[in-house]
């Protein structure tokens, strides 16, 4: 009796090069940038996966780090320039960087070239978790039912205040 075969049902396929992506206006001038995130519509429920575009000039999210998950970036098309703890450097069309948890996986990617640039980024996609952003000093912590962002300040210890 052989391994059983895997079965794929209602599979979504998706070509990362000329998927369409929707527009994410909420940042503030500089962080305009398209988006799709494929990991619901493929039936994903612990990974995620989003696919971005970002125009000359233009950034995604803050210099932030996660705390409980990782995130990889793998750049599909165009050059992009990325920042990490270590600085700045530009990555092209097939490099791929892993981005573990914690403040060794700091990061934040720009649109420098002249061109358009693609990436995907994959990532655990965990019910509950927490961001830093240490340019600002703020973070958030979010979980079921809970969502909130904040600025870090003075530490506290485990019983004080309770």
């Amino acid at each position: 009796m052989g391994r059983p075969r895997a079965v794929i049902l209602d599979a979504v396929i998706v070509n990362l090069m000329d998927c369409e992506l929707e527009a994410y206006e909420e940042g503030p001038a500089g962080h305009r940038f398209a988006r799709r995130h494929l990991a619901r519509e493929a039936g994903a429920e612990r990974t995620g996966f989003g696919i971005y575009e970002l125009a000359p000039g233009e950034a995604t999210w803050p210099y932030h780090f996660e705390l409980g998950s990782e995130e990889w970036l793998f750049v599909i098309e165009g050059e992009l320039t990325l920042r990490t703890p270590e600085g700045e450097r530009v990555l092209g069309a097939g490099d791929v960087v892993c981005f573990p948890q914690g403040p060794d996986g700091g990061h934040a990617v720009r649109n420098a070239s002249g061109g358009v640039v693609r990436f995907a980024m994959p990532s655990v996609d965990a019910p509950s978790g927490a961001a830093i952003y240490p340019d600002s000093g703020k973070f958030v912590v979010y979980g079921p039912g809970f969502d909130h962002r904040g600025r870090l300040g003075d530490a506290l210890g485990y019983w004080e205040d309770e």
